[in-house]
Order: C-alpha cells, then sequence, then structure tokens
C-alpha cells in the first residue's frame, strides 16, 4: 500500500531482497563511512498536518552527527548529544533500537536482521527516473514501527528513499538527494563542549 502511495511501481517482478539488501550492506562496509544530504517529510493522516526540512548525516558505522536547521545531534555509539540552537541547550541520553532508527533512518540498512523481516514489493521508478526495487522492512515484534519501505536504485544498488510508517498515523519520508563514502573521523561523533562555552547541559542518563 505504502509503495502505491510513495513510489511509482512500474512492475510487480519478484526479486531476492535479502539479496539486493545484503549488495547495500557491503558496499556500505566498503566504505567505512558516509555522508548523505537528504530531505525529509513528516505527516500525520489523522490532522492532516506536515512538515518538510533538509539536513545532513555523516555516518561510520552506527556512530553519526545529524544537522538540521533546527537541531544537531552527536551519536558516538553510546551517548547522544542533542543541541537546539533556539534555547541553547544540550540534552545527553543513551537511546537504542527504533529511537536511533527514526532519528537516523540509515541505520535500518545496517542492523535490521534481528528485528526486521523483509519483503519485496516490486519494482519502480525512482526520483532520479532509474530504475530502482521497493522492499518492506516488517518488525519481527509489534512495536510503534509498522512498516519501512526502501527504495534502492538497482544501476547503483544505492538507496534513495526511505518510508518509515509509524503506528499513530505518522510517515516519516527520507529523500535522499546525494550519497557518498566518506571517512570521518571518530572525534566528530562526540559533543564539541569547546566550541558551546555557554550552553545548557541537561543529563538524561
Amino acid at each position: 500500500m505504502i509503495s502505491l502511495l510513495t513510489m511509482t511501481v512500474v512492475s510487480a517482478q519478484s526479486f531476492d531482497a535479502s539479496a539486493v539488501i545484503e549488495k547495500t550492506s557491503q558496499i556500505y562496509a566498503a566504505w567505512g563511512g558516509m555522508d548523505v544530504q537528504f530531505t525529509t517529510r513528516i505527516s500525520n493522516e489523522k490532522n492532516g498536518s506536515s512538515e518538510s526540512f533538509e539536513g545532513v548525516i555523516r555516518m561510520k558505522n552506527n556512530k553519526f552527527v545529524l544537522t538540521t536547521p533546527e537541531m544537531t545531534i552527536w551519536f558516538d555509539g553510546t551517548t547522544q548529544w542533542t543541541y537546539m540552537p533556539y534555547n541553547e541547550e544540550v540534552s545527553i541520553n543513551t537511546p537504542a533500537g527504533d529511537d536511533l532508527r527514526l532519528l537516523n533512518p540509515m541505520l535500518f540498512l545496517q542492523d535490521y536482521k534481528k528485528d526486521y523481516s523483509v519483503t519485496a514489493i516490486g519494482e519502480s521508478t525512482s526520483v532520479n527516473a532509474k530504475a530502482a526495487y521497493d522492499i518492506q522492512f516488517t518488525p519481527k515484534k509489534k512495536d510503534n514501527i509498522e512498516n519501512i519501505v526502501i527504495q534502492i536504485e538497482k544501476n547503483t544498488s544505492l538507496p534513495v528513499k526511505i518510508v518509515i510508517s509509524i503506528r499513530n498515523c505518522s510517515r516519516i519520508t527520507l529523500n535522499i538527494n546525494e550519497l557518498k563514502s566518506g571517512n570521518p573521523a571518530d572525534e566528530i561523533f562526540s559533543f564539541p563542549r569547546v566550541s558551546y562555552p555557554n550552553v545548557a547541559i541537561i543529563d538524561l542518563r
């Protein structure tokens, strides 16, 4: 159903979804890190609300820095720092699982095997006018995420769209505008306290 609403399906041809995802994972592993420029739209079917924003994710394994107009988030693999410029505050916590995946949907492609089953939906045409596979991830145990649909272009084996459906009728659509390899230093994934000397620290751990 999601693919009909968010992607142009041109074929119901079956394919090995696990093999497609595994190839994508192997590319990520070979890169070591990546830089992602994206546009996100968050919508709610119940109240008709919708908002969009652009951002950048820099990743290395499960570590990342997420930058949007309203916040910057650092995650070093254990600890998360969230900086909100409008109130000059940084909150600290230790997220896990779906909390992290909702912040950085690219993580679904690295750690899905334990918690999600994979199903081939069909083939489609991406926003770049390229042939693509549509693959659905369904939680093995019921949780707030109903499912995730990822569109992967055939010629690159890289994702161009991720759609997350949440049980409260919200939907997060991540359109990947640019995706390239990178090898950022580990230091960038921790909050640079010296660069923000006047912020208030709220430790929620």
